[in-house]
């Protein structure tokens, strides 16, 4: 039985860090790159955190979130690049679900 949800990748607006989880080193280097930049960018359009993670059954999720009073955050455009990305990403989701199922 896997935890509440397992984090893949996060990047913030305010510490300007990427984190890949150490748990998935063996993705291919073109796909580790392509998250990085992926949540890199999101964060310099939108602001604060965006998060990907994988839920118990295995699903990939993407949220995001803003500190308190956090007035650069926009509110209004990152549901509707979270939908973007969800959109031009299908096919990278997919796969990163099935790497996930397969080794976890």
């Amino acid at each position: 039985m896997y935890q509440d949800k397992i984090v893949l990748c996060a990047a913030s607006a305010y510490n300007k860090k990427y984190y890949l989880n150490p748990d998935f080193d063996g993705l291919p280097e073109e796909v580790k790159k392509e998250l990085q930049i992926m949540c890199v960018l999101f964060t310099e359009d939108i602001g604060g955190i965006i998060e990907l993670y994988f839920d118990d059954e295995g699903s990939l999720h993407l949220m995001t979130d803003s500190e308190e009073g956090d007035l650069t955050y926009d509110n209004i455009g990152a549901p509707l690049k979270i939908k973007q990305i969800q959109k031009d990403q299908r096919e990278l989701f997919r796969e990163l679900e099935e790497y996930f199922r397969e080794f976890f």
